[in-house]
């Protein structure tokens, strides 16, 4: 063998076992024996750590080519590392835009040269030339330099002709859509969820029906067309049950959310924290109820970060002012992890909905910890309390309401293609 990893925690907390590693797969998986005597190159005590799959984030801003300032791809990989992913996807609002097999080449070239065993970098790619929501994309040109999906990312395409087409003529090259649902007309000028914490404060708010009626027009298309649609970043009860309507029905939508959504709502943006500031925004706590059952129950397919890194300054502004986003890839283990221990969630959610569903959907690779799969895991400790403070982070956004909080649960190591590319020292 080249590398064994004895003792972890698989799923239960009694159950010990020991993964047997050879050139890069699992060679097997076996109960745990004290007395066992491996013949490898390598042996990894993880007594205490849980043995979980690496994970897949769907949807990140690595912010690079263009505004590297916020995040490159060299740090939000090592981010990605540390956090427990093996395999991120990249957002186009890159500058320039991620439009033309150009840019999808320089994204991926980059990646693999600094993290040849992975992190794994897939770009997704513009819907429409330089997200302008007015011409089409090359969807060819695209897929052929490595995109794995197609999105116009945070500005949604208004004109329901031009999205049908783009729908269409990407189902045909083989890629699916991934649609931020928001009818920019109802949230013009928005800042914060409408209802009674924007009115306190005075500020514009976005009603959670501006996501809705655009999530309704993608379930209807989706059910004229037979085609998928994925829908980014679900918010709110409404959205939840439409997509629970489209389900039984049998239409081929499939839905993420975020760990935000799922832990916070609209009262920790009180006192203008700008780090709540996110789009679309944090609701109330009936949405937080109904996401978190949509999870459970498998309406909502896939959590993601939305991983939406930015400089200090950018957030160190009045709320109108600052920019959307939270810094995501650091945190967002251990904010599913908390989950799991206040029993809103399962280990078995967790996996499906952090692995096995997004690699379905968007037909990557992955490994479920089974004799054979690609040697792609993370060894966690779940009860290591951590402060999450800007030396802590990897990624060069800081931009958490996590900052100055202590989380538990750690990423202690990650292994990908069955070699060690991040290990927490302390």
């Amino acid at each position: 063998m080249d590398l064994v990893i004895k003792k972890a925690l698989w799923k239960e907390k009694e159950k010990e076992i020991d993964l047997l590693i050879k050139s890069g797969i699992i060679e097997d998986i076996l109960p745990h024996q004290p007395d066992k005597n491996y013949d490898a190159k390598n042996i990894y005590n993880a007594e205490g750590l849980v043995i979980l799959p690496a994970l897949i984030d769907s949807h990140v801003h690595l912010r690079d080519p263009g505004f590297e300032y916020k995040e490159d791809i060299e740090s939000g990989l090592k981010a990605a590392a540390g956090g427990g992913f093996g395999k991120v996807m990249a957002m186009a609002n890159t500058k320039p835009v991620n439009d033309n097999q150009e840019v999808t080449r320089y994204m991926k070239e980059k990646a693999s040269s600094l993290f040849p065993n992975g992190p794994e970098l897939y770009p997704i790619g513009a819907l429409t030339k330089g997200l302008k929501g007015e011409e089409l994309a090359e969807f060819d040109e695209l897929l052929s330099a490595g995109c794995v999906a197609l999105s116009n990312d945070g500005v949604p395409v208004k004109n329901n002709g031009l999205f049908r087409k783009a729908v269409e003529y990407a189902y045909d090259v083989g890629l699916k859509v991934i649609d931020h649902c928001e009818d920019v007309y109802l949230s013009e000028n928005a800042v914060a969820n409408e209802g009674k914490v924007a009115d306190l404060l005075g500020l514009k708010g976005q009603p959670s029906v501006s996501e809705a009626l655009q999530v309704a027009r993608d379930i209807l298309l989706a059910g004229y067309l037979n085609i998928p649609i994925h829908l980014a970043h679900i918010s709110c009860r409404e959205s939840v049950e439409l997509i629970y309507f489209a389900k039984k029905k049998g239409i081929p939508i499939t839905a993420e959310t975020c760990p935000h959504y799922l832990l916070w709502d609209e009262s920790l943006i009180l006192e203008y924290n700008t780090l709540a500031k996110v789009n679309p925004p944090l609701r109330t706590k009936d949405d937080v109820i109904a996401l978190r059952q949509a999870v459970r129950e498998g309406i909502i397919d896939t959590i993601a970060t939305d991983h939406a890194p930015h400089a200090k300054y950018e957030k160190e502004t009045t709320f109108e002012e600052a920019l959307f986003g939270i810094s995501g890839l650091d945190t967002a283990l251990s904010l599913t992890w908390g989950l799991i221990k206040q029993n809103e969630m399962t280990v078995d959610d967790l996996i499906r909905t952090w692995v096995i569903r997004p690699a379905e959907i968007f037909s990557l690779p992955y490994c479920e910890l089974k004799k054979g799969d690609p040697a792609d895991f993370i060894l966690f400790d779940p009860e290591k309390k951590w402060l999450v403070t800007e030396e802590s982070m990897l990624s060069k956004g800081k931009n958490t309401p996590c900052l100055g909080q202590e989380l538990i649960g750690k990423v202690k190591a990650t292994f990908l293609k069955g070699t060690l590319v991040f290990e927490e020292m302390n």
